[in-house]
């Protein structure tokens, strides 16, 4: 190969070295700057091919999309001076990308870094502002709307970046007073539950004694209903044993010495010492109606 030959290549591969450095990309997914001497000369550049100028300026370019920012689970102390501990996390992205690349030289590491400091310094501002009841339902939702805003003005201030939700995951005691949380829950538990009971026992009694009252006054009804049907009865009795009596009081005499009869020699050893011509004898005679 000749000396013009090789020249000749060597310009080639040289303006092809050339031209692929003067272009670049931006991805739909991305958002770019171009830096000049390290100073950004173009701010934002759109997706598609662009032209720079080779060897002078160099393209950087970070990931556009919506980003998640999952913090550890922190200690807060809320307007009681509780503990809780809560668990966060943020969704976030590139709002100016000159901003983002000063704050943080274009390193998400740092931004993420930055960012977790804000968010957790916020959130304890706004636990500290509530009591335990709000932070855990009565205003959560409030809570994290106020955390949201306050971090989106700071990070787009001071990082570039646009901060579109914070939400708390979980809140959860402390180890440490977990236990004595549920001693306190189970003993409130129990005392109500012996509170039932002694209530179900006065109204058990309460029932109890009444019944017992309708049982007495039952039973003392029908007793008298009972007796009042007897002495009924022992009147009728009565008048149809004194009409019977008017009728023919011979047949009522005998009639009443049968059944004295029945009654006095029904057991067989009773003993009975009478004289023989005594009235009781009366219809045991031959002739009882000739006495």
């Amino acid at each position: 190969m000749s000396n013009k030959s090789l020249f000749g290549l060597i310009v080639l591969l040289a303006a092809i070295f050339v031209g692929w450095s003067s272009f670049f990309v931006v991805d739909q997914t991305e958002r770019a700057i171009v830096l000049q001497f390290g100073k950004v000369v173009k701010n934002d550049v759109p997706p598609g091919l662009h032209f720079k100028l080779p060897f002078v300026q160099e393209a950087q370019s970070f990931d556009g999309r919506l980003l998640t920012l999952d913090t550890a689970t922190q200690r807060y102390l809320t307007l009681e001076k509780k503990a809780l501990m809560v668990d966060s996390y943020a969704k976030w992205r590139i709002a100016d990308v000159q901003r983002f690349y000063t704050a943080t030289s274009g390193l998400r590491a740092i931004a993420e870094e930055r960012l977790s400091r804000q968010l957790e310094s916020g959130l304890r501002n706004e636990v500290a502002r509530r009591t335990l009841h709000e932070v855990v339902s009565g205003e959560r939702d409030q809570l994290m709307a106020d955390i949201t805003a306050t971090l989106d003005e700071n990070a787009r201030r001071e990082l570039g970046i646009e901060v579109l939700d914070v939400r708390v995951k979980a809140i959860d005691l402390p180890t440490e007073v977990n236990r004595s949380v549920f001693d306190r829950m189970s003993t409130e538990r129990e005392r109500e539950a012996r509170e039932h009971r002694a209530k179900g026992a006065e109204l058990a009694e309460g029932i109890r004694a009444d019944a017992d009252r309708q049982q007495r006054v039952i039973v003392a009804e029908a007793f008298r209903e009972s007796e009042k049907i007897r002495g009924d009865g022992d009147a009728q009795a009565a008048a149809i044993y004194a009409e019977a009596y008017n009728k023919d009081p011979e047949f009522y005499s005998f009639s009443r010495s049968l059944q004295a009869y029945r009654e006095s020699f029904a057991n067989k050893s009773d003993m009975l010492v009478l004289d023989p011509e005594s009235e009781f004898f009366k219809y045991m005679q031959a002739d009882p109606l000739q006495r």
